[in-house]
């Protein structure tokens, strides 16, 4: 592209010095043997005016005298009645311009000069007009040079900040050359660059979020199918095989909500449930591991309370509070429902060391973990619980206290049962 720039910009100016040149040349040509030719005709009335006066006065026509009154380049024949001709200069070889003027009592004069000396202005003429158009040709290719890489270099640039997008860098430049076109091409490639970034993050997010919210089901399963394999009792392992099923009605749940909220997180899908079943379901689900760890795991609280959102996500919250106690505390761990207002809260509890101090403020940040975690199980249990309107906190770091919030029923049940405490 630079070199068609300049080449564009370099035949356009010899255009223009090819016709205006050539125009220039025709008229200063004429123009200087026009000037000639009249210079030769002044001389020669000049001359025939002095011989006149001179013949007049019955004066003596001296050559010398008159040699004075021409150029030293030109030639004068005079011719005097009754007086022999008179030549002054040396006569020119070759074309001449000549110029005659006669007298009123007969006197003749011709001036001649070589036409070489016409030439010879012309050249230096022509030279002058050609060292115009030469430093014209080299101001107009400095000229398109610096055009050319005004507008070529911002457009290597914007080839490369494409490159960089094709090649998975998605961070926008934000740079601007001061050509309306090409900033309209680089906020256009800025654009891709942001939507592109989200989506790469949406995905790497996603990708997380699946591994995460997906191992917990699958470890339920698998402690479910274990428990069948070492059984022969058939009630067990009918048992068994139901809370089986219902885990994979569950991680056919979590599938559905990844791959929804992936689609549109704004998409919701709340409802009013019976929260007691989701804890109960919880604390069977993860009896078997807290029994394999030696701990035991409790509920108790307000019961039946119903309330409004997603129960598969609340499953999910829950399920990632107990596993965070389980890898991260310590005793019993406790699940406690209550109810503040017009919301429905369950918290969880354990008797462990709790949060240490400098992770109070960011323990539902992601990557943020207090061990040798991903630290996405906090803040994908948080993203979960605002998607329906609630809300996940920490009550309390030591002991650790978290506290899921929902909104609750708007017509709850008119018959409540006493709080009591199951193990």
């Amino acid at each position: 592209m630079r070199r068609r720039l300049i080449n564009s910009t370099l035949a356009v100016v010899l255009v223009v010095i090819a016709v205006f040149g050539v125009s220039l040349v025709i008229v200063e040509t004429r123009t200087i043997s026009n000037s000639a030719q009249e210079s030769v005709d002044s001389e020669a009335l000049r001359l025939v005016s002095v011989i006149e006066a001179k013949v007049l006065e019955q004066e003596r026509v001296d050559g010398g005298v008159l040699a004075e009154q021409i150029g030293p380049d030109r030639f004068a024949r005079i011719d005097i009645p009754g007086s022999p001709p008179l030549e002054i200069g040396p006569r020119p070889d070759g074309s001449v311009i000549r110029g005659t003027a006669t007298g009123e009592q007969g006197e003749t004069v011709v001036v001649e000069e070589s036409r070489s000396t016409v030439t010879r202005e012309v050249g230096r003429t022509l030279m002058i007009i050609g060292a115009v158009a030469l430093l014209a040709v080299v101001a107009a290719v400095l000229l398109a040079v610096r055009q050319a890489n005004k507008l070529a270099s911002p457009l290597t640039d914007l080839a490369e900040t494409a490159e960089r997008l094709g090649s998975g860098d998605p961070r926008p430049r934000h740079k601007r050359y001061g050509v309306p076109e090409l900033d309209r091409v680089a906020d256009v490639l800025d654009s891709s660059a942001e939507r592109i970034a989200r989506m790469l993050t949406a995905e790497r997010r996603l990708a997380a979020d699946a591994s995460h919210q997906l191992r917990t089901p699958l470890t339920a399963l698998s402690m479910r199918l274990e428990e069948i394999s070492v059984t022969d009792d058939p009630d067990t392992v009918k048992e068994e095989a139901t809370i089986a099923l219902t885990q994979v009605e569950r991680l056919t749940d979590v599938v559905q909500r990844l791959l929804t909220n992936a689609r549109d997180p704004r998409t919701g899908s709340a409802v009013a449930f019976d929260l007691d079943e989701i804890v109960k379901q919880q604390i069977e689900e993860w009896r078997p591991a807290y029994r394999s760890a030696g701990r035991a795991i409790v509920c108790s609280g307000k019961q039946p309370l119903r309330a409004v959102g997603t129960p598969g996500a609340v499953a999910q919250v829950l399920a990632a509070l107990i596993e965070n106690s389980l890898m991260h505390g310590g005793g019993t761990v406790a699940l406690r429902s209550r109810v503040t207002g017009n919301q429905a809260v369950v918290e969880v509890t354990d008797e462990g060391p709790g949060v240490p101090a400098d992770l109070g403020a960011r323990i539902f940040e992601r990557t943020i973990s207090g061990r040798n975690s991903t630290g996405i199980g906090l803040a994908v249990a948080r993203d979960l619980a605002e998607a329906d309107g609630g809300r996940l906190e920490l009550l309390q770091q030591q002991p650790a206290v978290f506290a899921l919030f929902l909104s609750r029923e708007a017509k709850p049940r008119k018959k409540a049962e006493p709080e009591h405490t199951v193990r």
